[in-house]
């Protein structure tokens, strides 16, 4: 599938999750004006996408003034536009914003050609393969909430053990330290 999704000026980028802890699906969601568009991605993904965003902030000026909580909520109904594969993340300073690019997960394919594989060091692997994409920009202060309300929605998960750091299932969990 070759869908593209381009925001040059995004209302709202945010991320969120459906269901149980430990059966939630999650979703990074962007929203401008009356278009939307899902891709639901892995809990780490998210978790990746707000580090990097944080720690790129922590070198700029502090954003002014940030989206309420409410509007940082997914919208419904969630149609899922593809699954997340590669993430890539760049500040444009002209603009002072930064642009996500978001790729379709695509399962390596078996070749016997060797050279199938090979990679131009001047192709971008993000924009130049085939699939489905998303490139999404945002304002500093719009990034800082993404960030803020990622680790809202990570967090809000399983605890974890504390001997062995995995996960805690509300009916308890085998605990590897604990022989």
């Amino acid at each position: 599938m070759d869908f593209f999704a381009d925001f040059d000026f995004v209302d709202v980028i945010t991320s969120g999750a459906i269901g149980e802890p430990g059966q939630r699906t999650f979703y990074i969601q962007a929203r401008a004006g009356a278009r939307t568009v899902t891709i639901r991605s892995e809990k780490q993904q998210v978790a990746a996408i707000g580090k990097y965003l944080r720690r790129a902030l922590a070198h700029l000026p502090v954003p002014e003034g940030q989206p309420p909580r409410s509007v940082m909520q997914l919208v419904e109904p969630i149609q899922e536009a593809f699954v997340l594969g590669a993430i890539a993340l760049e500040f444009n300073r002209t603009n002072d914003e930064f642009v996500l690019h978001l790729k379709e997960f695509a399962p390596l394919a078996q070749s016997d050609d060797e050279d199938a594989f090979e990679e131009d060091e001047d192709d971008d692997p993000i924009e130049d393969a085939p699939g489905a994409r998303a490139r999404v920009s945002m304002t500093r202060a719009q990034a800082m909430a993404f960030c803020d309300n990622a680790d809202r929605i990570v967090s809000a998960g399983r605890p974890d053990c504390e001997l062995c750091e995995l996960p805690i299932n509300p009916d308890g969990h085998f605990c590897p330290r604990m022989n």
